[in-house]
């Protein structure tokens, strides 16, 4: 019998669950595959190779994760398909289950991953030994905010993510990332230096500094073996960022998610002699506004502690925006407990909140105590805090009212008007004449009102435009 020659891989689809450090992830891999040729389509278009990015964060993102792969296999089912991440690392069994044909790259295997795409592309796998590339490549992380992504590709146009950072040792009591993602490790800085350059190259104008335990960050010493035995001092977050600002023409930087302990006052200072390039928001993980939950919680800060870092950034960074998370539902979460949490958030003020369910996971100490919350409760509470989260933005958005922001443009909405986010990441609208195409470009927009379509959202008038290349976008070849 004669055999089939293998399929030529012309194009790839990628399919993503979870937070920003997933998005950096995937958003190198289609970097990389770029460059080797290859065109990344939607998600839900046939390809000839297919990457799913998994989460387990929650049952709920376990579920959506074996959910995306039945999904790649039934749009692709004789192409390769790769599954990495950490629902790999946790539960491989129950994926290959789902398809026995996937490969399954797990997040202790991510430096091979490189090599296992290239192996399928029928490319050299030398660039893997440069140390350079492979190191963008997807992992896994998550995080399940109401309503996870559903596992489309998500490949930012104008924004791009690099990750710094990976891992987390702080083992709170609901987390199952330090088993899924192990400890902190830091890339080092000409590794992530070279991602931005590749960022920037390719035509993206703001860049997000994304990681696990971000704070944590020391110059790529954790994962050459040398933590604690420096013979030098290790270079901080606010050392790699100053050396982003001084060594590339970055227009535009922000930092995904940050732990309230780790903004110490270096980073500030940083952050403020680096404006208008350093952008005015910061998101500020809280997960609940009461001490004792916080306690059981194994978090490392009080309430008191976290208000006093908000009033320090505050004063640091005068107009930042600062955005949170928040669980609901956590074992031992009494009725007096989440009126203190909701009461707190109300007071802080917040520009903007993610809102959790607490998801038992395996493995984790918060499994086994006592006072689980009822699903009814959870539901009842996360519905509470989304009303005070939207009327937080509402509220944030108002004070833009009068003011000119400086907005990359991202989408244009149905009835003609381009959408961005601020500086502060404040959402805004405006119009523009005709059918010219705003993406990526940044525009000066004086702030006229709030939007009458959607309450968090402010309308403008475009004053100036700076335009720039436009992003490499995803082309199908006449073939597929």
């Amino acid at each position: 019998m004669t055999a089939v020659a293998p399929r030529p891989v012309r194009t790839a689809a990628i399919a993503n669950l979870g937070c920003k450090v997933n998005q950096a992830e995937m958003e190198g891999a289609a970097r990389r595959l770029r460059e080797l040729g290859i065109a990344i389509v939607d998600g839900d278009r046939p390809a000839d190779l297919v990457l799913v990015n998994t989460c387990t964060v929650t049952a709920e993102a376990d579920a959506k994760s074996r959910q995306a792969v039945r999904r790649a296999r039934r749009a692709n089912p004789a192409v390769p398909v790769v599954v990495t991440g950490c629902s790999v690392q946790v539960d491989p069994a129950a994926l290959a289950s789902v398809d026995p044909e996937a490969r399954l790259v797990d997040n202790r295997s991510k430096d091979a991953l490189l090599a296992e795409l290239e192996t399928l592309l029928g490319q050299s796998s030398s660039a893997a030994a440069s140390g350079v590339v492979d190191r963008a490549l997807p992992t896994l992380s998550g995080v399940e905010i109401e309503g996870i992504a559903d596992g489309r590709a998500s490949v930012e146009r104008t924004r791009a993510f690099v990750k710094v950072q990976d891992g987390c040792s702080f083992h709170c009591t609901y987390c199952i990332i330090p088993a899924a993602r192990g400890p902190e490790r830091s890339l080092p800085p000409d590794v992530v230096l070279a991602d931005v350059r590749r960022a920037l190259a390719a035509g993206h104008r703001e860049i997000v500094l994304t990681g696990i335990n971000i704070g944590t960050y020391d110059g790529g010493w954790s994962e050459r073996g040398f933590r604690g035995v420096h013979t030098r001092s290790a270079l901080t977050l606010a050392g790699l960022v100053r050396r982003i600002l001084d060594e590339t023409g970055v227009e535009r930087v922000r930092i995904s998610s940050i732990e309230p302990q780790h903004v110490d006052d270096e980073l500030l200072r940083v952050w403020a002699d680096g404006a208008p390039r350093t952008l005015p928001h910061v998101h500020l993980p809280l997960q609940s506004g009461d001490d004792g939950v916080l306690r059981r919680m194994g978090r490392r800060y009080g309430s008191a502690e976290y208000a006093a870092i908000v009033g320090r950034i505050r004063a640091a960074l005068p107009g930042v925006a600062i955005h949170a998370d928040a669980i609901v539902g956590f074992p031992t979460e009494d009725e007096d407990a989440w009126r203190r949490s909701l009461a707190f958030v109300r007071w802080l003020d917040l520009a903007g909140l993610h809102v959790f369910r607490y998801s038992p996971r395996p493995g984790t100490a918060a499994v086994r105590m006592a006072g689980q919350v009822d699903e009814l409760t959870k539901k009842r509470r996360a519905a509470e805090l989304l009303t005070l989260a939207a009327e937080a933005r509402a509220r944030w958005a108002g004070l833009h009212v009068g003011r000119v922001a400086s907005v990359l443009l991202e989408d244009r909405l149905a009835d003609g008007r381009w959408t961005g986010h601020a500086e502060d990441h404040t959402l805004v609208a405006m119009p523009a004449p005709g059918a010219v195409d705003l993406e990526n470009a940044i525009a000066r927009v004086a702030i006229e009102g709030v939007d009458p379509v959607r309450a968090d959202r402010v309308a403008g008038r475009v004053l100036a435009v700076s335009a720039a290349a436009a992003i490499a976008r995803s082309e199908v070849p006449a073939h597929a």
